[in-house]
């Protein structure tokens, strides 16, 4: 699961990132542009976990089911998960 400071939020199937050998230049997993701001997280995700909590740089909190976030490819930008005032971002996430 990725999430970017603009508030785009997705999660991929783990078997959509190939292995890396000597020489690999990396595996992009988020298309990252002006729009949507630079990556804030990005977690392995277990059925352990149910739902995430997410903060913004301004205070704004909210709480979400992890199963209600998109499954998206790696070069998509994602959906979002909150309405944000201007100049607002994401600070962090958590797994609960």
């Amino acid at each position: 699961m990725t999430i970017t400071e603009a508030n785009y939020i997705k999660r991929l199937p783990i078997g959509t990132y190939k292995t890396q050998h000597r020489g690999g230049k990396g595996i992009m997993t988020a298309k990252i542009t002006p729009k949507t701001g630079n990556l804030v997280s990005a977690h392995i995700t277990s059925d352990e976990e149910e739902s995430i909590i997410a903060i913004s740089s301004k205070g704004q909190v909210i709480k979400t089911e992890l199963k209600s976030i998109s499954v998206l490819g790696r070069a998509t930008q994602g959906v979002r998960i909150m309405r944000m005032d201007s100049g607002d971002k994401v600070a962090s996430i958590v797994l609960v």
